[in-house]
């Protein structure tokens, strides 16, 4: 056998594999939307997001606490991660460029980013809930962020790194100090791809579960006090899908449904964005 030949043939096993792995994962990823859309479909309706839970072993009822809870807890987390993301990924990018502590916190972040949320959502027990005695809407929040945060500061880095450093002296050259430069004209360019950092980070902490059973806990009555355990959408459909009742598994395939849908949503936009950024340049 030629050596020509050998490596087509190497070439054809290693596209093979790839391909079968490829579609391995294309399937399951599919059966599992599929699965989620079958059984959630059922029992969305508008009592599902207008009414609160019915009480144990009761038919009806719907989720709204879960879905406000769910929305501020999401709302919060974004208020206080993005700022400190785009603000550190700014450092990085702006002003620590090429030094070693930039470095170190751009390796900090990647671990950051493989930590389980578990681990996440014991440490703010540890700093936030046992110090207060009582879990708290602000508890999950706080989880959410330090998940959030490491996800948009590479992004911030990478895109802010990626504009060309002679818009910047061009700005220079016409007087500007470099924080309006930073502002006006690196913002400007990079804004696509820092919009789309946040839109994944959210996507990803919207369908976290383990970091608010350690935080926020959850609540079977309507409350926007962030004070107190607040209903999540996530720990509901844990809970409910542990439970004895019938109603409750198919309230929690409506409430996957309704999550998974938003989770997409968000990623398709992500998606676009970068798409219609590479289409630009």
């Amino acid at each position: 056998m030629t050596r020509e030949k050998k490596r087509k043939i190497e070439g054809f096993i290693a596209m093979a594999l790839s391909t079968l792995a490829a579609l391995m994962g294309l399937f399951w990823l599919v059966f599992i939307l599929g699965d989620v859309l079958v059984h959630g479909i059922k029992a969305l309706d508008l009592s599902l997001f207008s009414n609160d839970p019915a009480p144990a072993g009761v038919e009806g009822g719907g989720l709204r606490n879960a879905f406000v809870g769910q929305l501020m807890i999401t709302i919060c987390a974004t208020l206080i991660g993005v700022p400190v993301g785009v603000l550190g990924g700014t450092f990085l990018a702006e002003y620590a460029r090429g030094r070693k502590l930039s470095r170190v916190i751009s390796i900090l972040s990647d671990i950051m980013v493989s930590v389980p949320s578990i681990v996440i959502g014991t440490f703010i027990y540890a700093v936030f809930v046992k110090p207060l005695g009582h879990f708290s809407g602000w508890a999950g929040a706080i989880a959410l962020a330090i998940i959030m945060v490491p996800v948009v500061l590479r992004t911030t880095e990478d895109m802010l790194t990626l504009v060309p450093w002679t818009l910047r002296e061009a700005a220079f050259a016409l007087g500007a100090p470099y924080y309006k430069v930073i502002i006006q004209v690196v913002y400007r360019g990079a804004s696509a791809g820092i919009l789309t950092g946040i839109l994944l980070s959210i996507a990803r902490v919207a369908g976290e579960t383990a970091p608010l059973l350690f935080t926020s806990f959850n609540n079977s009555f309507f409350s926007v006090d962030m004070n107190r355990p607040v209903a999540s959408l996530t720990v509901t459909i844990f809970q409910y899908a542990m439970g004895p009742y019938d109603s409750w598994h198919t309230q929690a395939w409506a409430a996957s449904l309704v999550i998974t849908i938003s989770i997409l949503t968000l990623t398709v936009i992500g998606r676009l964005l970068i798409k219609g950024r590479h289409f630009k340049g």
